[in-house]
């Protein structure tokens, strides 16, 4: 287990692989251990770091960090500390939601953002998201199968104090204008049968800027990079491949693209 101290606690982190560097943040259920899969399949061409915020998995649990300014400041620190400059940002949920406002805040160190299941408005949160336990989140959101067993297992360590309090915060952020604001290329990932995060209505989602791309997962629930690893994984390195500043527009799950050439 790799670790440093951050504000004078510890915070958890992994890395994999050579090239430029990609960090991937967890959401809301679990830690930086369902990425596992995904860093392997990046670290062919990137160099892949995890890290757990605080209040999830093995990272300190303060409670007074908990709110996404907070989180937000973990990772810069984090960048800092490990002198890393310009990185791509996989975030899922809760790590969409800090990897967009640390490019709001520092947008020449941010180079392209894959944003999965982020909550554009907090209409689109289920309540029970808010309101259950780790272990309760993990159950409904997770399948019992041998690939979620990783992410169900790490769970349980989560303050729900975590949960909640970055959930509150939520109230007062507009994403949707976060998202239309930044200028770093983005690609919005959802899985169409997610319970936990609704998306909004697909003509808002055709209504972004250029450098603003969408992909649906239909077969998908909330964690898409585990129900359809191989199919995340492709659409990831191939965004992660992209031409600094190029628009993912171009990008499309690889069953969608032979429909459009039939």
């Amino acid at each position: 287990m790799s670790a440093i101290i951050l504000q004078d606690e510890i915070v958890h982190y992994e890395v994999l692989g050579r090239g430029r560097p990609v960090v991937f943040i967890h959401g809301w259920v679990g830690s930086w251990r369902y990425w596992i899969p995904n860093m392997q399949a990046a670290s062919n061409n990137f160099r892949a770091y995890a890290l757990d915020l605080w209040g999830f998995g093995d990272s300190a649990k303060v409670s007074d960090k908990y709110l996404l300014n907070g989180l937000t400041k973990l990772l810069d620190d984090f960048l800092n500390e490990m002198g890393i400059g310009k990185i791509a940002v996989v975030g899922h949920g809760l790590g969409a939601v800090v990897g967009l406002m640390f490019a709001e805040h520092y947008p020449q160190y941010v180079d392209r953002i894959m944003a999965i299941g982020l909550p554009l408005e907090t209409s689109l949160i289920n309540p029970r998201l808010r309101e259950a336990s780790p272990i309760e989140l993990a159950d409904w959101l997770l399948g019992d199968t041998p690939e979620t067993q990783v992410a169900r297992m790490e769970a349980p360590k989560a303050d729900q104090e975590a949960i909640k309090q970055s959930l509150q915060n939520l109230e007062s952020l507009h994403i949707t204008q976060l998202v239309e604001k930044i200028d770093t290329p983005s690609l919005l990932v959802y899985g169409r049968n997610d319970p936990a995060i609704s998306m909004i209505n697909d003509n808002r989602l055709f209504s972004f800027p250029d450098h603003i791309h969408h992909i649906i997962f239909n077969q998908s629930g909330h964690f898409p990079m585990i129900d359809q690893p191989n199919k995340f994984n492709r659409l990831m390195n191939d965004f992660l491949s992209l031409s600094p500043g190029e628009s993912p527009q171009q990008l499309q799950l690889k069953e969608e693209w032979k429909r459009r050439i039939r």
